[in-house]
């Protein structure tokens, strides 16, 4: 029998052989040309070089600065020996992956708020292709030059706005919000993606979509939110499609391409934590999926969380593994949640490999609200997370931090797991809304059958409270931006600014700017225009607040293409000025950015100040009067606020999320006993835990003699045959650290410029293994801001070239 990591090795070797039509690559021995290190999503790398007894040799071999601030969450790929990117301002860098020197960068020209995990690599046999998010756009760029492939979707890129129109309600989808978080899964001559989308109305369905590879053409949907006659339409109440929203797959998805199968965890229907208006247990929300991924077919399905009121997502992609039971060899599948719990399947007939029986929870007492009776627990493993909070598990960092934790906690409502949340009165959520486990996903070891799990160990509380909007601005408020900045619009800083005296802060202009294009963690709301926007910039520079949110939001506008026919004269001044840099079509010529778009992004005075003043390379123009008018409503930069026709409903809800809080002390620190973060080893044979360790730690707090306390982290390990895990993740002590994977040893730790909030990528060039993972600040705002690449290596000379 040959060993697994050679039988997994010729499995993708024969698939790819089969296939009719180029499949996406599968892990060489030099590379990481997959999200994630693979289709199967293990985050495991068969290189060796780098092991046990010669890492503590390891040192910086190179670095990228990007020059901008901001987060960075992106898992490079590389492909031969260069490197793809993101910067925190989402462009697109192609570096030497020996150097960390740029070969090109691409600047889409949209100014973009939301997440960017990584891009997507394919190659058609004669030239590569990245296909890179960048909000609600797909753009398909030349590998080797970073230009656009104009013959992919309108000038080189799609928005996926498009196919989550629902027919016969509507045709417009420029309000609908959708960011393409984490990148796509090839299959065949397909991409196919999800999207991250808001957790408040108004919302669009969370539809799985795949598209063709070179044309960019829709090839197949699959309703996540079902239409009447599919399967799952029963469980939510009549007509529910045409106003429900989200059920999305924000997470990123997993392939097995021998069986043609794609997995798909889903996350929450809107709004996250009020389900009166979507009574039922809600299918597809809080699902993982498995489909056809030629048709898009649903083959099995298992629901993690019935009418979901917690925000309990599943966070990240599945990982696919064969394991032996019972002198069988199983074709598996584990899927981590933010309760903490793992879940193992048969990924071809979806039968648990660990029991899983559903228990009893409380009922709702909010008015309207009608939660599930039940919900699933796996027999095991046992919760790599805590599962209640109790007087007995609050923090003893001092006597002073006690008592107010136990003063604090006596006030909350505290059942446990999935206890719903009551009205005027705050509820512990233990795990929090970041878990337990996150988008960084595990890293499996598929020689010996285990699985390695970062978790977060964080209590948040939150609460409803009745919508009473006192006017139209409150009431864009409340169902737009309370959920993050609060009922009080005091926020939780530093991650959620409040917006208390705002008006004394920044101007009006800046205020719709920031709503428009997000920043920061603050996704962009194309859907506010008009009357409300007018409204609400009115409402916060005068009074108060309430409620629901939204992790984020798309971006961009409009059409794409420009109606020269319409408007003659703003052809003309553009064909005069603008065309030889920006293109006839206005789909740029580097290293000027495109124009498509451009008025879903800038307003008529920031586009007039770049035209007339100029910026970079871009020489100031004299472009006055009616030839300035004519160029705007030619790029169709919206001069006046226009209003839309929309649902007054959609700007109001019944009740009102209170906002997300963390359950600190007076300090700052968790209100709750150590360890505030751990790394778990899994026997998934066995579902037996193996070892557990703190990770990470707080700075003061070691140099006090407090150490390895654990801290929250986002981002995901890397294990490598030699037995060496790596992983960043750590908010606080910007530490990159490898592990034992057989005994959780700390092997190794270096300092990063900024926290390592990213999961890294391991790949061998010219015979040198090299760890590198991206590194910004944005998850401690109140630290030096940047964001970099560091890559690592041992001395030239040292190991074997493996």
């Amino acid at each position: 029998m040959l060993p697994k990591t050679l039988l997994r090795s010729s499995i993708h070797l024969f698939v790819a052989a089969l296939a009719a039509i180029p499949v996406c690559i599968a892990q060489t021995q030099t590379g990481w040309p997959v999200y994630n290190g693979g289709i199967d999503g293990d985050h495991f790398s068969k290189l060796t070089q780098i092991n046990r007894d010669n890492i503590n040799q390891l040192q910086q071999a190179w670095t990228y600065d990007t020059g901008e601030k901001g987060g960075i969450q992106t898992n490079p790929l590389i492909i031969g020996r260069t490197l793809y990117a993101y910067t925190p301002g989402t462009k697109v860098v192609s570096l030497d992956a020996a150097t960390g020197k740029l070969k090109w960068r691409f600047d889409s020209g949209i100014v973009a708020g939301q997440p960017a995990r990584g891009l997507t690599y394919w190659n058609d046999g004669a030239h590569g292709r990245i296909y890179a998010a960048v909000m609600n756009f797909l753009y398909c760029l030349d590998a080797e030059t970073g230009n656009l492939i104009t013959s992919f979707g309108e000038n080189g890129h799609i928005d996926l706005r498009k196919g989550l129109v629902i027919d016969g309600l509507s045709t417009d989808f420029s309000a609908l919000s959708i960011a393409l978080t984490t990148p796509g899964v090839i299959y065949k001559d397909m991409i196919i993606v999800g999207g991250r989308e808001p957790e408040a109305h108004p919302a669009p369905p969370g539809y799985i979509q795949a598209f063709d590879l070179r044309t960019g053409q829709l090839r197949w949907v699959f309703h996540t939110i079902p239409l009447p006659g599919e399967t799952g339409y029963e469980t939510w109440p009549k007509d529910a499609y045409k106003t429900a929203g989200a059920a999305n797959n924000w997470a990123g998805m997993a392939l097995d391409a021998e069986h043609g199968i794609l997995y798909a965890p889903t996350g929450s229907a809107v709004m996250d934590f009020y389900g009166g208006d979507r009574l039922g247990n809600d299918l597809y929300a809080n699902t993982l999926l498995a489909l056809d991924a030629n048709t898009g077919k649903r083959l099995w399905h298992f629901q993690g969380v019935h009418h979901d009121i917690w925000d309990r997502d599943f966070p990240s992609p599945p990982a696919l593994f064969t394991v032996e039971k019972n002198g069988k060899h199983i074709d598996a599948i584990a899927q981590t949640t933010k309760q903490g719990y793992l879940y193992v399947f048969n990924r071809i007939t979806g039968e648990p490999l660990f029991p899983i029986h559903e228990h009893p929870y409380p009922a709702s007492t909010v008015p309207g609200e009608i939660t599930s009776p039940t919900q699933p627990r796996p027999d095991a493993p046992e919760p790599y997370a805590r599962q209640q909070l109790t007087e007995d598990t609050l923090t003893t960092r001092t006597p002073e931090a006690h008592e107010y934790a136990l003063k604090t906690f006596r006030s909350f409502r505290n059942g446990g797991q999935f206890y719903p949340m009551g009205i005027g009165q705050q509820t512990i959520v233990f795990p929090g809304f970041d878990g337990g486990a996150e988008w960084g996903g595990p890293a499996l070891d598929p020689i010996h059958d285990i699985i390695y799990i970062n978790e977060t160990e964080m209590a948040w509380t939150g609460g409803l409270v009745p919508s009473s909007a006192g006017s139209p601005g409150e009431a864009v408020y409340q169902s737009q931006c309370a959920m993050c900045h609060g009922v009080d619009r005091a926020g939780s800083p530093p991650a959620f600014p409040s917006l208390i005296g705002i008006e004394k802060r920044m101007p009006d202009a800046k205020v719709i700017a920031t709503i428009h294009q997000g920043g920061g963690r603050m996704p962009s709301f194309p859907n506010i225009e008009g009357e409300h926007l007018n409204a609400l910039v009115s409402y916060l520079r005068t009074a108060g607040a309430s409620a629901p949110p939204r992790e984020l939001q798309a971006a961009p506008a409009a059409e794409h293409t420009p109606k020269p026919a319409a408007d003659p004269a703003g052809a003309r001044v553009y064909a005069e000025q603008c065309a030889a840099c920006h293109g006839d079509k206005l789909e740029g010529i580097p290293p000027s950015p495109p124009l498509v778009g451009l008025g879903a992004r800038m307003n008529a005075a920031q586009t007039t100040d770049i035209i007339q003043k100029g910026k970079n390379q871009m020489p100031g123009m004299d472009v006055n009067g009616p030839d300035l008018e004519a160029v705007l409503r030619f790029l169709e930069v919206p001069t006046t606020l226009q209003a839309r026709e929309s649902n007054p409903q959609e700007w109001s809800n019944k009740y009102i999320f209170t906002g997300y809080r963390k359950f600190l002390d007076p300090d700052g620190y968790p209100a709750i006993s150590t360890p505030w973060g751990t790394l778990n080893a899994i026997d998934l044979k066995t579902g037996k835990y193996l070892w557990k360790v703190p990770l990470g730690e707080y700075p003061t707090l070691a140099k006090q003699g407090m150490k390895n306390t654990g801290t929250e982290n986002y981002g995901g390990p890397v294990v490598t045959a030699s037995g060496v895990l790596f992983i960043g993740a750590t908010v606080y002590d910007h530490k990159l650290r490898a592990f034992d994977t057989s005994t959780g040893k700390l092997l190794w730790e270096a300092e990063l410029p900024f926290s390592g909030v990213a999961t890294p990528s391991t790949y061998m060039v010219d015979g040198r293994q090299y760890v590198v993972i991206a590194a910004s600040n944005a998850r401690s705002p109140n630290d030096p801001q940047g964001g970099m690449y560091v890559a690592f290596a041992l001395p030239i000379g040292t190991g074997s070239k493996r």
